[in-house]
């Protein structure tokens, strides 16, 4: 069994409350008026500021408290949620991500630098009580304050036996009590079992609590804001008579248990017995009830496990692969009976396998909301972002490979693409550039696409600095998609001067480079004055696809299914009439097509019967011939090695049933080819 390290749980749940802090950040911009977004963000630093102190990241934990503390104030009224203060708090919620990172670095002046701005956002000096840090105030100095009303509550609560080997710790609680105001705490220990029958683990103890504060019923609650749903609590309002005589009614009953025993009276144990059950109200079970049913229909799982799963499913395939070869060769009536099943059973295992790797979009979307935010700040513009088709499922190693290029491709869009506010209303365009990010998908490809309506791509500062560059000869003559594809050109930038978005002619090439590494392809589309639109053409994974099986010459070939058409037959009186054209009617329209066997130099003679297999990616189109089609194949895809970096018609390799191996075509790579023979031919023509 694996134990879990508590801190890498923590740093996991940390996470994803600071993504729910920057969500909640992101759309208070928009809305600063909203309370429920305070609230929400408010909760989300209250937790994060409780979960940091229990697992000993005590500087998370102060820092936390001043931003904690800001929105506190907004909460309650004091201050007005400002569009300074939401960027004070999302700067300082990049030093709570790094102090969850690195808690023990130095990260010099940063967080004072930090609190300075924050302190500005929320009142100058009026925002000093904010930035007194959480540990220990004086009671008297709670008690001082004669404007507000003193509140006395009686608090009982008990937690759940597991609760400390699930990371809570009562005696945080009970500081962040004593932080409200004066209190009385007594322990009850009368659920505690005997010594030989006591789990070290497990919490026995409960609570009774006397609070003496200025705060509200709201602050208590905030107390427990994040093990509520699994708590008994009790709270009641009680007048300072009550308040005074509670304790020592207590404390008299005290001696009458242990009056026979010749020792001092403990008074934790003379405390009544407290049973919190009859004091929680009969609604709090029902929302308890829902959270665990909830809770347990979900299984946090490392991603390496299921990469890990995902190679012993790969391998099954290749075996069952060999199994089934064995036993069409077989007369065996039994062995092909279980073959067919093992086929059928490894078939629905691997279908599964892939719906878990499968990520909604939504989660490599949701992080440019941040940097459209930041970016609009940075050059002045007046940006909103747009995002579509959010619920469409990628591998989740696409998702990752595909942030660093999206993040570019963002930022180009911003600083080149869409114009200054007064440059966009001269124009008779709106205030506000709008881009837009969408997904969908086609086939075994998934699309995405990031769209402007700024300016548009400048093809006469392209041609001009390729030119300039060496990258073309001057007045060569390229196609419009040719020309535009020279923006991802290593070192190009039609950029005047270098700025820290950017410059420097290292984005786009990057992202040009990632995206073939996933056998994908990038199409642009440019109008002047209407703005841009790139579209990424990714596979849906990168672990295993159906594919056909071909044979050209002796070897034997994958062609992705999910980009094949149709077949066709090419007899040898038809490839002959072709020769020189290449080209086939189908359907009323000319589709180019490509002769494996000349294309991989097999020195063979064509079969009598060829066949013609139609491919396409997109809108574009392209035959290709090979000798016999053997047949449907679960292909399990492996990378190529260093050596075949280079080739671009195979895009990785797969282990056949009998142990060869055979290449999988790169469909993007022959689709294009195929479109450059028949724009040749029709030149030549």
């Amino acid at each position: 069994m694996t134990t879990l390290d508590p801190v890498a749980v923590f740093r996991t749940e940390a996470a994803e409350c600071l993504e729910a802090i920057e969500a909640g950040l992101l759309d208070l911009t928009h809305q600063l008026d909203n309370k429920d977004l305070v609230d929400a963000v408010f909760r989300g630093l209250h937790t994060l500021k409780g979960s940091g102190a229990m697992f000993g990241f005590e500087a998370l934990a102060a820092f936390t408290h001043h931003c904690e503390t800001a929105f506190d104030r907004v909460r309650k009224g004091e201050v007005a949620a400002t569009s300074e203060l939401v960027a004070a708090v999302l700067a300082a919620r990049d030093h709570m991500r790094a102090l969850v990172d690195q808690p023990d670095a130095d990260h010099g002046d940063t967080g004072h630098r930090l609190l300075a701005q924050l302190q500005a956002a929320v009142g100058g000096k009026e925002a000093a009580p904010a930035a007194v840090p959480a540990p220990a105030p004086a009671p008297a100095a709670v008690c001082e304050a004669p404007a507000k009303k003193t509140n006395n509550w009686r608090i009982r609560f008990s937690l759940p036996a597991n609760s400390m080997a699930n990371g809570t710790n009562p005696l945080g609680l009970l500081d962040e009590l004593r932080d409200l105001g004066e209190c009385t705490v007594r322990a009850n220990t009368s659920a505690i079992p005997p010594l030989d029958a006591l789990a070290p683990t497990e919490l026995h103890i409960s609570w009774d609590v006397t609070l003496t504060s200025e705060q509200d019923r709201s602050a208590i609650d905030d107390v427990f804001i994040f093990v509520l749903d699994d708590m008994e609590l009790s709270v009641e309002e009680i007048d300072a008579s009550a308040s005074a005589t509670a304790a020592p009614v207590e404390e008299k009953a005290a001696p009458a248990p242990v009056a026979a025993a010749s020792a001092a009276p403990v008074p934790p144990a003379a405390v009544p017995e407290f049973r919190p059950v009859e004091a929680v109200p009969a609604k709090r079970e029902a929302p308890a009830a829902v959270s665990q049913a909830k809770a347990a229909e979900n299984v946090r799982v490392p991603a390496e496990r299921l990469d890990e799963l995902m190679d012993r499913v790969g391998e099954l395939v290749i075996a069952q692969s060999r199994l089934s070869q064995l036993a069409s060769a077989s007369t065996d009536i039994a062995l092909r009976s279980v073959s067919e099943e093992i086929e059928r059973l490894s078939g629905e295992l691997r279908d599964t396998m892939m719906v878990l790797r499968m990520v909604p979009v939504a989660t490599l979307f949701s992080r440019f909301r941040r940097l459209v935010h930041d970016l609009a700040r940075e050059t002045g513009k007046v940006i909103e972002l747009v995002t579509e088709g959010e619920s469409t499922e990628v591998d989740k190693t696409v998702i990752e490979r595909l942030a660093d290029p999206l993040v570019h491709l963002v930022r180009n869009s911003i600083d080149h693409g869409l114009e200054t506010p007064a440059d966009r209303l001269a124009s008779g365009k709106t205030e506000a550039g709008t881009v837009t990010l969408s997904a969908r998908q086609a086939g075994g490809e998934v699309i995405i696409s990031i769209k402007d309506d700024g300016r548009g791509i400048n093809r006469e500062r392209v041609r001009a600095k390729a030119e300039s560059s060496g990258l073309i000869q001057p007045g060569q003559p390229l196609s419009d998609s040719e020309l535009l594809q020279l923006i991802f050109a290593p070192g190009f930038s039609t950029a005047a001067a270098i700025t820290n978005l950017s410059g420097r002619g290292v984005g786009m090439d990057v992202v040009k480079k990632t995206v073939e590494a996933l056998r994908g392809a990038i199409d642009i589309v440019s109008v002047p004055g209407q703005g841009s639109e790139v579209s990424l053409r990714i596979p849906l994974t990168l672990a295993i696809i159906d594919g056909l099986l071909v044979r050209v010459g002796s070897g034997r070939y994958v062609i992705p299914l999910s980009a094949v058409e149709e077949c066709l037959e090419l007899s040898l009186e038809e490839d002959l009439r072709s020769r020189g054209r290449s080209f086939i009617s189908l359907r009323d329209s000319l589709v180019p097509f490509l002769r494996l066997r000349d294309l991989f130099r097999t020195g063979t003679k064509p079969d009598v019967h060829q066949k013609v297999v139609v491919i396409s990616t997109g809108m574009e189109r392209v035959g290709l011939v090979v000798d016999q089609i053997i047949g449907d194949h679960q292909t399990v895809i492996k990378s190529m090695s260093k050596l075949h970096n280079n080739v671009a018609t195979f895009s990785g390799a797969t282990i056949l049933g009998d142990g060869s191996v055979a290449l999988i075509l790169d469909v993007g790579h022959l689709v294009v080819a195929g479109q450059q023979q028949e724009a040749q031919l029709r030149v030549a023509g």
